[in-house]
């Protein structure tokens, strides 16, 4: 009878055990599954905090580059420096510097009474040469009638010449002062002229002030057209040879280092400067140039090949030993978490009461975002961005994080070390 007992409870014992280890067995698989390992959960304020940034993939060149630097400039075509053509007082003044204007603008009013003496002289001199036309016509008719001696119809012929080129020129002058000159055979004299932009541009400088008078010779204005705005590159000796028509550029100007531009290079200059031994490349900026000013320093990397690749900022992988890796969006992870979240408040509530309920059942922020590590192999580098490849497939347009990835990788690991103790 003892030996029966005790055989039962032995039994019961053993099965007791292997209960409980298969209890805690389970529980341990439920919190590792719990408990993703590579995932980040940022807040709206965190993003906003890191100055989060995110991004797809970039295709650069990255197998030969050759660094340059240099300004932004405009062309001879696009630039203008306003001059009177005749000199005169300045009486008004229509616009400020840094101001847009359009070509045919007016941005000045002269006034001097030379104005008005020219178109006198262009009055007199037309109302003459109506009445030498009607005198030459009628020489001309005598004399091919065998009437008139041809000596007078020679002489009013010249007359007649002589005062029609007087006129036309008198004319054109007018114009160009911007004198209407029907105007003028009107009556309607005026003692100011208008001077008027040639081109579309900015103003970027001004020379004139109420009452100065201005010579012909003196630039009243400067205009440029920044829409034909272009980066001007230097090149030394030893890379002109590497250097080609329509290759690209990636480049940055002074003002907005986070901002990266693309140009084609469309001339490239064929004398050294003598000091620097150096040439000059031009090349056309694919981008809008909204912002960008003549005289910005820039500087550039010029890809001698046309061999592109997958890259990314230098500041989107971070590495832990010998692996690399990124940080990818994963909404997929959050919506994992969501689940977990309700199953945590309903197990707590049962096993541990209110208080660990809210401590681990609370629901993610609104606006907040899942980051999965994802392991990755780097190529070649450049001063700002490295080639990745991926060990697998990503979907397209899959959202990555550009900049602070170090933070991320910091608060994952964070997050696992508070975990385990």
């Amino acid at each position: 009878m003892k030996i029966k007992i005790f055989l039962g409870l032995l039994v019961f014992a053993t099965l007791l055990s292997c209960n409980t280890k298969n209890n805690v067995e389970q529980k341990e698989e439920e919190h590792e599954e719990h408990n993703e390992s590579g995932i980040v959960i940022l807040n709206k304020k965190q993003q906003e905090a890191l100055d989060l940034k995110l991004d797809t993939f970039q295709m650069r060149n990255l197998t030969t580059t050759v660094k340059t630097n240099g300004q932004l400039k405009v062309p001879p075509a696009a630039t203008a420096e306003v001059t009177a053509i005749i000199g005169g007082n300045v009486k008004k003044i229509k616009v400020f510097q840094g101001d847009k204007v359009f070509k045919g603008q007016v941005l000045l009013i002269l006034e001097h009474p030379e104005y008005i003496s020219l178109q006198e002289q262009f009055a007199e001199t037309a109302h003459k040469l109506e009445f030498l036309k009607q005198e030459f016509e009628r020489r001309k008719e005598l004399y091919e009638n065998n009437v008139g001696a041809g000596r007078d119809f020679q002489k009013t012929k010249a007359e007649y010449n002589t005062a029609k080129a007087r006129y036309e020129g008198l004319r054109s002058r007018l114009k160009l002062l911007n004198i209407s000159p029907e105007k003028v055979l009107k009556g309607e004299i005026t003692s100011t002229i208008a001077i008027k932009s040639p081109i579309n541009g900015f103003i970027n400088d001004t020379n004139v002030k109420i009452g100065k008078y201005v010579d012909p010779k003196d630039v009243l204005f400067e205009i440029s057209d920044n829409t034909a705005i272009h980066a001007d590159f230097v090149i030394y000796e030893k890379d002109v040879h590497l250097v080609k028509k329509d290759q690209k550029i990636h480049f940055t100007v002074s003002n907005k280092p986070e901002k990266e531009f693309t140009a084609t290079v469309f001339a490239i200059e064929k004398e050294f400067e003598p000091n620097s031994r150096a040439v000059h490349i031009h090349a056309k900026i694919n981008e809008k140039t909204n912002g960008l000013i003549p005289g910005m320093y820039v500087t550039g990397h010029l890809h001698t090949d046309g061999k592109y690749t997958r890259t990314l900022p230098n500041d989107a992988i971070v590495t832990e030993g010998t692996k690399s890796f990124i940080f990818v969006v994963d909404n997929d992870a959050m919506e994992h978490d969501d689940e977990n979240a309700e199953h945590d408040e309903h197990g707590s509530t049962q096993e541990a009461g209110h208080e660990e309920s809210e401590e681990h059942g609370h629901e993610p922020e609104e606006g907040s975002l899942a980051f999965k590590m994802v392991e990755i192999i780097t190529g070649d580098k450049d001063d700002k961005y490295t080639e990745v490849k991926l060990i697998n497939p990503l979907p397209e347009n899959t959202k990555i994080v550009m900049n602070a990835a170090y933070y991320l990788l910091a608060d994952m690991n964070k997050e696992e070390t508070e975990h385990e103790h």
